[in-house]
């Protein structure tokens, strides 16, 4: 089998992993790493076999597709410029800063049966996978997803890097359009909000409370989800999860006529499965698991919810 040339845009923090993964994986050819940061650049293909590059521009003839991990300001532009080369791009999340680049860089794709895939890495928490099948119309979901303060990732809203992961998530659960969201936030360290909390209220019935910091004392990643025949409840930090559900008996017990099931879930390389489903979609000219549109999606609600706290914002201090 032909491998597939592959190339990462952007070998920062995040960026390196991807290379990483590439380098392993048999049925590909790490062809290239790019990053303006000339020493990063060549530190990170020595360290992983390739061939380093400062511009994106030089390796648009070498590659099949490309992971881009560069700030979100430049997700546009870059990506839109592989696209134009024929090239398959994974766009780190958000995919664009702003709903009109998302809806240009889906657009050209589709025209030219190009893919986008957006790095949504939650979708491939062992999980999430887990609870394909049981989470069935949810009726109230609840979600905290807190971090410790870390200057990476501040060159954007606690809502677009933390909360956007819990919004894609609820979305691909909910399946229903959003009719109303409610949201307050502030920032307190960084110029960004680093704080957030949003009501969504779907066509559906169904709500969803939503609520990331990146200021916290400890780190903490639940998710609560009620629907009619079952309580689920995922504690991501001790792979841990709690199914309530109906048992069809009156029988005595904690809570009568309910079985309680607790599951743990062992701890996967939701990165390297992330990419190897890029590859595969890649290779075999199919739909990525988390196509522009979702990652579109999550965004167009993403930046609702922030376009509300920057209103409350400014009405708090003219008050």
């Amino acid at each position: 089998m032909k491998k597939l040339k592959v190339g990462v845009i952007g070998v920062g923090y995040l960026g390196k992993f991807h290379a990483a993964k590439y380098a392993k994986m048999a049925d590909v050819d790490l062809v290239a790493v790019v990053d303006i940061n000339k020493a990063r650049a060549v530190e990170i293909a020595r360290q992983y076999g390739t061939t380093a590059y400062f511009r994106h521009q030089d390796i648009a003839d070498k590659v099949d597709a490309v992971s881009i991990v560069v700030p979100t300001a430049d997700h546009f532009g870059i990506s839109k410029y592989f696209l134009e080369h024929d090239v398959d791009v994974l766009i780190e999340k958000p995919m664009a800063t702003t709903i009109e680049e998302a809806d240009e860089l889906i657009g050209f794709a589709d025209s030219r049966g190009l893919l986008i895939q957006v790095g949504h890495l939650e979708r491939f928490n062992p999980a999430v996978v887990a609870l394909q099948g049981i989470v069935k119309k949810p009726m109230f979901i609840e979600s905290h997803r807190l971090s410790i303060y870390q200057p990476r990732g501040t060159d954007v809203s606690v809502v677009l890097d933390l909360m956007i992961h819990d919004i894609d998530i609820i979305l691909n659960y909910v399946q229903s359009e959003v009719k109303s969201i409610h949201a307050a936030g502030i920032p307190v360290i960084s110029r960004h909000v680093d704080i957030a909390n949003a009501r969504l209220e779907f066509k559906s019935g169904c709500v969803a409370n939503v609520t990331a910091s990146r200021i916290s004392t400890r780190k903490e990643r639940k998710i609560r989800m009620f629907q009619r025949d079952a309580y689920i409840s995922v504690d991501f930090a001790n792979h841990e999860i709690t199914i309530i559900s109906q048992n069809g008996s009156h029988g005595a017990g904690i809570i009568p006529g309910m079985d309680i099931k607790r599951l743990c879930f062992t701890k996967a390389d939701a990165l390297e499965d992330e990419l190897a489903s890029f590859v595969k979609a890649v290779r075999n000219r199919q739909p990525p698991s988390v196509t522009g549109q979702m990652g579109r999606d999550a965004l167009s609600i993403a930046l609702d919810i922030m376009d509300q706290i920057q209103a409350s914002i400014k009405r708090f201090l003219q008050y």
